[in-house]
């Protein structure tokens, strides 16, 4: 049974079923599979006759550990149920299911929802343990707020297929490390020596679609191993994914971008037996520099990774060390803050698959929750508690209530803390809190040195590096910011969020035609990118030329930053009309929220007083914007103001 009983293993977990009454059947079906998972449900067709109604529900709201909700085409209407679900929600207890498809009503949809809508009713059925999984997860209290249901690949007893290709992660790992370890590269003693490299998706020949996920989590599990030796200069996801496009010419490709091999392979089940097979291949020449198979039967996934790990390392390692020597440059080479539980580490990956769409605020949601659930898996699981933070940070970003914007960044803090206190060495946790303080508490004091660590942990990491780059180059250090996004680059030339980051270093450099050309080469990659035309825009106005600029800030699909950039340039043209058209557009669609742009329109305006008094709201509000306000240009008519100095000073110190 999935954690049916308390902390004591005691009394049954308390569950509260509201839904309508003409879902009476689907009901009883879903009682059904709680009592028959050790849960104690209450509904009311327990009300005996005579009985109060209403002081009933109330007990037994009251005491409820969870509440379960069957949202439906009759539920929606339904004050009582309303009501009900308001209870758990306000408590973060609260499991929602939709009988038909239903959307929750406005006010419920924060919480992801489970669709059973296909269930036959059958406790076996993958949508039974997903509800069995997510009551258990809410019930037990065990992640902080919020709690989302966990619609994740059901644990089983045993092993499930889906999983052990999951775990073939590390195995294929060890494989390519065996490669490198063996000598089949040539190693050097500088930077200029590092052999660079790719890691291609590896090829699902299982036959089911469905398996196509873990092709991308093989890829990013290969290339965090493979990064972390400093002999190798390993492409970001971006690059190698790109050289596995259909009709993707790679060798071509790779040459171009200068990557030296690529890392290639398969995975193929085949009834109780899984094999891997890889191989690394010199692109100058085509030359096959290390190649093997590995078929193993389907037993504990975690034992055959240990088994492999070994078998490469003595087999390979050993023809230019000792044995003791492999199993120590072995041990270097594991990946930190991992986990040894299958359902964990499938609910991971299927995280990292929403969290590498990055399709909106719904893909965040949904990538949070297959953290949450990989942390039920297994609490210890330092890098999902890493994830974890990232997307409530994420989500904290896509949010406009500022009590709950703050909310969800004191818990991203939380849950940040707890995965470097699980695994200090985990680069991402101390990127996910140093983000976290940065953004959501103004504190880039504290935020620093978490920064520099993960930094230091991952120096390989093309998306480490240009977060720090972001960091470092919105203070005093550009040159240092500088350096770090050009090697980010060089790990991921086909990324354009990275010339983005690019170009706002080179803005706050105050090195505008930089800007312009990094900027441009991101929108060569991506045409629909975020923010570019605005720091287009920005470079070009801060050049003088305000037709040009009009026309960047014309062109920019964020609202804020296009309205923004009007208001300052137009005004600057002599059109003050359109300049408070666009600055009221501002205040309509963002108000508050947007406190630190109006500081720059009034700046520029210059109207210094209320420049002032935008920018002080924007600190108490913790606007994130105001981390811009140490270098930004537009705020250059500020700078001699002695309350200004002590505004930036408080930022810093």
């Amino acid at each position: 049974m999935i954690g049916e009983t308390d902390a004591e293993g005691g009394t049954p977990r308390k569950v509260f079923l509201s839904y309508a009454r003409a879902d009476v059947e689907a009901a009883r079906k879903v009682v059904a599979l709680l009592e028959g998972g050790g849960f104690d449900v209450w509904w009311d067709g327990l009300i005996e006759g005579g009985a109060t109604y209403q002081q009933k529900i109330e007990e037994a709201l009251d005491s409820a550990d969870c509440v379960v909700v069957l949202w439906s085409t009759s539920s929606v209407d339904s004050h009582w149920v309303r009501d009900e679900a308001e209870s758990g929600r306000e408590r973060h207890r609260l499991v929602p299911l939709s009988l038909d498809g239903t959307m929750p009503p406005l006010g419920f949809r924060q919480v992801q929802m489970i669709d059973v809508s296909r269930w036959n009713g059958r406790p076996n059925a993958p949508e039974a343990e997903r509800i069995l999984l997510s009551v258990s997860a809410q019930c037990s209290g065990k992640l902080d707020e919020p709690h989302h249901p966990v619609a994740t690949a059901p644990l089983r007893h045993g092993v499930s297929r889906r999983a052990l290709i999951a775990g073939v992660v590390g195995m294929a790992g060890v494989a390519a490390l065996g490669a490198w370890q063996a000598g089949l590269f040539p190693i050097g003693d500088s930077d200029s020596s590092r052999i660079s490299m790719a890691v291609l998706p590896f090829a699902n020949l299982s036959g089911d679609e469905d398996q196509a996920w873990f092709s991308s989590g093989l890829s990013n599990e290969l290339r965090a191993v493979l990064s972390r030796n400093p002999r190798l200069r390993v492409s970001a996801p971006t690059t190698s994914n790109a050289l596995d496009e259909e009709g993707a010419d790679e060798f071509a490709e790779a040459k171009r971008l200068g990557v030296d091999n690529i890392l290639r392979g398969s995975v193929q089940l085949a009834g109780e037996t899984m094999r891997i097979s890889a191989e690394v291949v010199q692109i100058s020449d085509g030359l096959v520099r290390w190649a093997d198979t590995f078929d193993r039967a389907l037993t504990d996934i975690f034992e055959l990774q240990s088994d492999i790990a070994r078998t490469v390392a003595l087999s390979l390692i050993q023809q230019i060390a000792s044995e003791e020597e492999a199993r120590e440059s072995l041990a270097e080479q594991q990946q930190v803050g991992g986990t040894d539980d299958v359902a964990a580490y499938e609910a991971y990956l299927r995280g990292h698959a929403f969290y590498d769409l990055s399709a909106g605020v719904e893909s965040d949601r949904a990538a949070l929750a297959q953290f949450d659930a990989a942390i039920v898996a297994d609490p210890a699981y330092a890098a999902a508690h890493a994830m974890r933070a990232t997307m409530l940070a994420a989500v904290a970003n896509a949010t406009t209530d500022a009590s709950e914007i703050a909310r969800f960044y004191d818990q991203s803090i939380a849950a940040a803390q707890r995965s470097i206190e699980l695994e200090p060495r985990l680069a991402i946790g101390h990127l996910a809190l140093g983000f976290a303080l940065n953004n959501g508490r103004l504190d880039r004091k504290r935020a620093r040195p978490h920064y520099e660590k993960a930094r230091e942990l991952a120096p390989q990491d093309a998306d480490i590096l240009r977060s720090a780059a972001i960091f470092f180059g919105f203070g005093p250090e550009t040159k240092l910011a500088r350096q770090m996004i050009d090697d980010a680059i060089a790990l991921d030339p086909l990324n354009a969020r990275a010339y983005r980051t690019a170009g706002y270093v080179a803005y706050m450099a105050h090195d505008y035609p930089l800007v312009i050309s990094r900027m441009e080469e991101a929108l060569a990659l991506n045409p629909k990118l975020a923010s570019a035309y605005n720091a287009i825009g920005a470079a070009l106005y801060a050049q003088g030329r305000y037709d040009k600029a009009i026309a960047a800030f014309e062109a920019e699909p964020v609202a804020i930053f296009k309205h923004t950039g009007l208001a300052i340039t137009k005004a600057a043209m002599g059109d003050k009309a359109g300049g408070e058209t666009a600055l009221q557009a501002v205040v309509d669609e963002y108000g508050d929220a947007a406190t630190y742009q109006q500081a720059q329109i009034f700046a520029q305006w210059g109207d210094g007083d209320t420049a002032m008094e935008k920018l002080e709201q924007a600190v108490a509000g913790r606007d994130p914007g105001v981390l811009l306000a140490l270098n930004d240009p537009m705020l250059e008519p500020l700078r001699g103001r002695p309350d200004f100095a002590r505004l930036l000073r408080r930022l810093t110190s």
